[in-house]
């Protein structure tokens, strides 16, 4: 038996605008807003190297300098802090440099998330899974989401998708899943509708920009022609592949913060603050205070 390829590369697409959140995304990527005192980018990183990701591959655009220099040393920082006797905050400085290694590949023109992914290709080994990170979704739970993913990859060695029951009104905004079998929180996926109707949807399962893939995506994507929205979808791959072998789709289990809207960015704020060692009395002291009018 051909032994198993580990999982050790994760693709993390932040090339896009961020219109929604203009004009705070007009100078800064969208990927640099905080949660209380971290980049949200940091958050999706540090779910990739506690699942075991040593290798991170960001495709980037414009305006996206901010990332590189996030996790890249700055000297003159460096030395103030330490004159300054602030160590923890050097070491804080240190770690998140030391994360994993980091690769930049540009993605020169904005033609979807699907041909985003594609720039990674020669990065990654024929024979080598690679998980895909986008930037919208922390989770928080015992076990990283990212882990919870690789977990039902080696039982099955086929495509695997991060997905959340999310309610009906809102199946439109998402990928669904329509579910040949389950096994626990585990599905064999029959179809993967994108953005259906309430009334149209299979069920309320949603793809939620999580997902292992194989390298016969790279080979899907490659020979793709632009849809109707004129962008590589990596949606599209994934009905493609369908066709041809099974795709699994993961419940996740923990809480997601949709850190791609901006009530979903909001209400991650107020959670991240709570959780926060040296915040969380006070804020939730200020909460308490507020009077809605």
């Amino acid at each position: 038996m051909k032994k198993q390829q580990a999982i050790r590369k994760a693709i993390i697409p932040v090339a896009g605008f961020g219109t929604r959140f203009l004009p705070a995304t007009k100078a800064q990527p969208k990927e640099m807003l905080t949660l209380v005192d971290k980049p949200v980018i940091q958050y999706i990183v540090e779910e990739a190297v506690a699942s075991g990701i040593t290798d991170i591959i960001l495709i980037t655009g414009q305006n996206k300098r901010a990332i590189e220099d996030h996790f890249d040393r700055n000297f003159e920082l460096e030395y103030r802090l330490k004159q300054k006797g602030k160590l923890e905050a050097l070491d804080e400085m240190e770690r998140i440099t030391n994360l994993a290694n980091f690769y930049y590949v540009r993605q020169k023109t904005p033609l979807g998330d699907g041909h985003a992914v594609l720039q990674a290709k020669d990065l990654v080994a024929p024979d080598e899974p690679v998980a895909v990170l986008f930037g919208d979704d922390i989770v928080v739970s015992k076990t990283p989401a990212l882990a919870q993913l690789i977990r039902v990859y080696e039982k099955y060695q086929d495509v695997v998708l991060a997905v959340d029951r999310v309610p009906k009104s809102e199946v439109a905004s998402y990928g669904i899943i329509d579910i040949a079998s389950s096994s626990g929180k585990t599905h064999e996926v029959r179809d993967f509708v994108e953005k259906p109707s309430p009334k149209n949807a299979p069920s309320n399962l949603a793809w939620i920009g999580k997902c292992i893939i194989t390298h016969e995506i790279f080979g899907i994507l490659s020979t793709m022609k632009s849809g109707k929205s004129g962008e590589i979808r990596l949606a599209d791959a994934f009905s493609i592949l369908l066709k041809k072998r099974p795709l699994y789709a993961c419940e996740l289990e923990g809480q997601r913060f949709d850190c791609g809207s901006k009530l979903g960015f909001l209400k991650a704020t107020v959670a991240f603050g709570l959780a926060h060692q040296e915040l969380k009395r006070d804020f939730a002291k200020y909460l308490k205070s507020i009077r809605i009018k």
